[in-house]
């Protein structure tokens, strides 16, 4: 998955919040479901207009980028 097509940041959505692509749901709200020790098909169920795909590539780009090995967009 491209990394464009991940997360877009846009003062029109969410005032700017980092959201999903497509969605209006905050990239924050992953991580708080995933600290809080809940799995992840309960924040897809909870979000289901996050695809898995885009919840996963999310993770991997977060961490590779921690990592220092940040993947080139396709």
């Amino acid at each position: 998955m491209k990394a464009k097509a991940i997360v877009v940041v846009d003062p029109e959505i969410m005032s700017g919040t980092p959201c999903f692509a497509g969605t209006r749901v905050p990239v924050r709200n992953l991580l708080d479901y995933l600290e809080a020790g809940d799995p992840l098909d309960e924040f897809l169920e909870q979000f289901p207009t996050v695809s898995r795909a885009q919840a996963v590539a999310f993770l991997e780009q977060s961490a590779a980028a921690m990592l220092g090995k940040i993947p080139q967009a396709a």
